[in-house]
């Protein structure tokens, strides 16, 4: 298996632009509470359960193991966020039909706009997930990495992130998008 570093450095090899990375702060959550809404629908206690449990419950806690594998502290920090998540969507699969439906299905598709602009117009380069599924897994990992690097935390990380595949920009170096076909 592959490491936090690994993982991380491979999926930021595809986002080195700040403003695709922007637009991914703002797109994966959607699409993170997209799926915890829209996964939140069939709801059991299996009659048996002191509470109810959904395929949500099943992708994030999946999820979550995963992320603690990788490193515990991120991992607690995707935990809490997928609790929140899964309320949420819970919530809303409490309303109607139409209701649940347009808050999933709004998020979800309103998120990949979100990705796909940032990855034609400012990253020329397609999503990380079109060379390995993965990347669909570690999306939410990098949204929440960066932002803590932001605020310099585990500044070792990041400059071995970096090592590997330079630093962030706003502009590709000279010529880079015309190798790409752009």
């Amino acid at each position: 298996m592959k490491t936090l570093t690994q993982q991380l450095a491979q999926y930021a090899a595809y986002h080195r632009d700040r403003r695709n990375i922007a637009t991914h702060f703002v797109g994966i959550p959607m699409i993170v509470v997209a799926l915890a809404v829209l996964l939140a629908r069939p709801a059991s206690n299996l009659g048996v359960l002191p509470m109810t449990v959904s395929p949500a419950w099943a992708l994030f806690g999946a999820a979550t193991l995963y992320y603690l594998v990788l490193d515990i502290p991120l991992g607690v920090m995707m935990a809490a966020f997928s609790v929140v998540c899964v309320a949420f969507g819970q919530w809303v699969a409490q309303q109607t039909t139409l209701v649940w439906l347009a808050v999933g299905a709004g998020l979800f598709v309103v998120g990949w706009i979100f990705q796909f602009v940032g990855h034609v117009a400012y990253e020329h380069r397609k999503p990380a997930f079109a060379d390995d599924v993965i990347g669909l897994l570690i999306g939410p990992l990098f949204v929440l990495a960066e932002a803590l690097f932001a605020f310099g935390w585990r500044p070792s990380l990041q400059a071995d992130i970096e090592a590997q595949v330079g630093p962030t920009r706003i502009n590709p170096p000279r010529g880079q998008a015309a190798r790409h076909g752009h």
